[in-house]
């Protein structure tokens, strides 16, 4: 397996059977608006040996997210960017439009939910996987975002860190995740931070 791919494979597959969910139509209630915009690669936390790349917007859920928000992303109409460096790192944005504020908070609160159980169903559905789930609090950007963190550790070695967030802006609601080999000492949490951030303002 390609370096730059193998630390968000662990992730991808701790919860087995899963299946890339097919993008539906947008709620009918929901009115036009712009399309939300996404983080460039410059705006991820900086890599000490290799730069961020930055792929296409494309419809649907990347592989890397569907382990944790399997249950509550059928049915949505989302979007995503993925990120690579040549090393074994990965990143990725989701987006999410709903036909209301009150739709999106809901959504919003669902998956905060989802990532906090996340660490339990991982070991629930692997027991040669290890999973721990750390909190690292919300951030005041538009109507909120929550930051999470989760580490997975294999029986055969493999160990890796994912910091994952959730923010809403309006009836939108995004997901960020980073990815790397590691334990949480190797977490960039104020760079995450503050990439959580800059993805909520950016919306719109």
């Amino acid at each position: 397996m390609p370096k730059r791919t193998r630390a968000g494979a662990l992730f991808a597959v701790a919860v087995t059977g899963l299946a890339l969910g097919a993008t539906l139509a947008a709620p009918a209630d929901a009115a036009p608006q712009t399309a939300p915009k996404f983080l460039s690669a410059a705006e991820l936390p900086p890599h000490p040996s290799s730069a961020w790349k930055a792929g296409k917007v494309t419809d649907g859920v990347p592989d890397e997210l569907l382990s944790c928000l399997r249950e509550t992303m059928p049915g949505y109409d989302s979007r995503y960017r993925s990120f690579t460096t040549e090393l074994e790192t990965n990143a990725q944005q989701l987006t999410i439009v709903v036909g209301s504020t009150a739709k999106a908070k809901a959504l919003a609160d669902r998956l905060n939910k989802d990532m906090r159980d996340c660490a339990t169903r991982i070991e629930q559905a692997d027991p040669e996987i290890d999973a721990t789930y750390k909190n690292y609090g919300t951030l005041p950007v538009e109507e909120g975002a929550r930051v999470h963190g989760l580490h997975t550790e294999a029986s055969w070695g493999a160990t890796d860190i994912h910091l994952l967030s959730v923010g809403r802006d309006g009836r939108t609601v995004t997901v960020v995740q980073w990815g790397q080999m590691g334990d949480f000492d190797n977490a960039p949490v104020k760079a995450f931070k503050k990439t959580t951030t800059t993805a909520v303002n950016k919306l719109y």
